[in-house]
């Protein structure tokens, strides 16, 4: 089954009319994802460049690799990467704690599954899937934080406390070294998780992956190289010191001549604000710098640059020496690393999240700047696993899966309206008309002694309404006790498929659902889910 986007909560509309193929947002891209006519085209424009850092980049790769034994089919991925004719199709996600939130996994599936499909249809090029580990990104609290469903159906956020204060500057979350307070995280999943026949696997697997000493960036990899390896998937740590040697042209260009790419940048994001919305803010500079760990944007001054929130400060001479001699302390920000992306890579596409699609509208004018091909903005896939105890909780109550998406309190609403033998919503909307008729007349007759005896009228009024919306919100909970069973059958349908209110992709992590259906599960999801319906997907387990 699939849902329509618009019918969806919280898709900024620059995303739906992206996947709607609305003609309104094709100035924002270079190429449009729908139109397969013009992949061709594409491929053989990408593959007849020769500036790609081929050799160097499979010998990076190999050396990422060192210390895993990769399967035959991501070995021949990476040597494929030697050939011409091979093409990227990439996507990209910040490190989150166990893999983050599912659509993580949904957008590696995408990339790997897009990869099969377009050697089918393109059988002259070669296609090879790869995870740019987005290392760089400084946002500790959203990598450190992951969400389950725990024993009592409700919601709950683990986090990973280091012991640090929440606005201290950690620098890139890839290099934080994970202390001993791991191992309460992992105490804390454990408890909260309910027992299965997969569980002790499951966390000696995670345990084995996620330990003290290493590095979130460290953990992140080992834990993809465990679940798709498999499948051929290339995983790319953009924290290398070797990369960032590769990457000094662009960095350099940044440094040089961010007065014109911020210009370009800010006229982008005012056509977006009046059209849709600018997706992030624009900055001066899109480069940040490593000074004692912490990860520090790189700003212009009057005559050099200074790091944000320090004294230190550079002359354009120092800081390009700096670039030369020590690249691994510099990190593009968001706006920047598409551009390092695929001035790297031979990229026909990446797979993008809603979020991602809208800031890439906004950054199009720096594929310009540094010519370079904008790849196709490919939509991943979406979707909503839906158990069959909850799927029996919703034919029960007559419930659809579009009710679901209207909310909590909706359903619960619904429900409730079913089972009762009284109609809440008519008796007190009834009482309300009537209220407003009898003041109504009141004032009618009342005026013609004294005008001033409107606002006490108009007043009275007003309280009475107040009175009777209390009545109403008591009556409610009166009602949600009396059908308490029902309620919280409920509100264990709305926490499995809108936790906190949210698309469940964005909010549960893989491994709730892993421990009670086990690893298997991720072959049954990567079977099911599809890549070119453009629409939400209810996939039943």
């Amino acid at each position: 089954m699939f849902i329509n986007f618009a019918k969806l909560p919280y898709n900024q509309k620059l995303f739906l009319d992206y996947i709607q193929n609305n003609e309104s947002v094709s100035k924002y891209y270079h190429r449009n994802y729908r139109d397969t006519s013009s992949y061709e085209e594409f491929f053989k424009l990408l593959t007849a460049k020769n500036n790609f850092n081929r050799e160097n980049l499979i010998n990076i790769i190999k050396s990422q690799y060192a210390n895993n034994n990769p399967t035959q089919q991501t070995l021949n991925n990476i040597e494929l990467l030697r050939s011409s004719n091979t093409l990227a199709v990439i996507t990209g996600q910040q490190l989150g704690i166990f893999g983050g939130p599912l659509y993580t996994i949904y957008k590696i599936i995408s990339a790997i599954k897009l990869c099969s499909n377009l050697k089918e249809n393109f059988d002259a090029f070669n296609f090879v899937p790869i995870f740019w580990m987005e290392g760089d990104d400084h946002d500790f609290d959203e990598a450190s934080t992951t969400s389950i469903i725990d024993n009592n159906n409700n919601v709950i956020t683990l986090k990973y406390d280091d012991g640090q204060i929440e606005e201290q500057n950690r620098g890139s979350v890839g290099e934080i070294l994970f202390n001993r307070s791991l191992n309460e995280l992992l105490n804390n999943l454990s408890n909260n998780l309910r027992e299965s026949e997969f569980k002790p696997q499951l966390m000696t697997l995670l345990k084995s992956i996620y330990t003290e000493g290493k590095t979130f960036a460290q953990s992140f990899r080992d834990l993809l190289f465990k679940l798709f390896d498999e499948y051929g998937l290339i995983i790319f740590n953009p924290l290398d010191a070797e990369v960032k040697k590769l990457l000094k042209p662009v960095f350099i260009k940044e440094i040089t001549e961010y007065s014109s790419h911020a210009d370009k940048l800010v006229e982008r994001s005012a056509e977006l604000e009046d059209a849709y919305h600018a997706q992030v803010k624009v900055k001066p500079i899109n480069l940040f710098y490593i000074d004692n760990n912490e990860r520090l944007l790189i700003e212009p001054t009057d005559n050099d640059y200074r790091l944000k929130g320090k004294r230190k400060k550079f002359s354009r001479e120092e800081l390009i020496n700096l670039l030369s001699s020590q690249p691994e302390r510099f990190s593009p920000n968001v706006i920047l690393r598409p551009i390092c992306q695929d001035y790297l890579f031979p990229t026909a596409f990446y797979i993008a999240g809603p979020s991602e699609i809208s800031y890439f509208a906004q950054i199009t004018p720096m594929y310009e700047i540094y010519k370079i091909a904008q790849p196709f903005i490919y939509p991943r896939a979406s979707a909503t696993l839906v158990e069959k105890g909850i799927k029996n909780i919703l034919e029960k109550y007559n419930l659809t899966y579009f009710d679901v998406f209207k909310g909590e309190q909706e359903i619960v609403n619904m429900v409730i309206s079913s089972l009762s033998e009284l109609n809440l919503d008519a008796i007190f909307e009834n009482t309300i008309t009537e209220i407003n008729s009898i003041m109504g007349n009141l004032n009618h007759n009342l005026v013609t002694i004294d005008k001033t005896l409107t606002d006490i009228i108009d007043k009275s009024k007003e309280k009475i309404l107040q009175t009777i919306e209390a009545i109403k919100a008591k009556t409610q909970e009166a009602e949600q006790r009396k059908y308490e069973v029902a309620v919280r059958q409920v509100k264990k349908v709305s926490n499995a498929l809108l936790p906190n209110n949210n698309l469940q992709e964005r909010e549960l992590n893989f491994f709730y659902f892993a421990n009670k259906y086990g690893l298997d599960l991720l072959k049954r999801i990567y079977s099911e889910l599809a890549i070119n319906k453009f629409e939400h997907q209810i996939i039943e387990i």
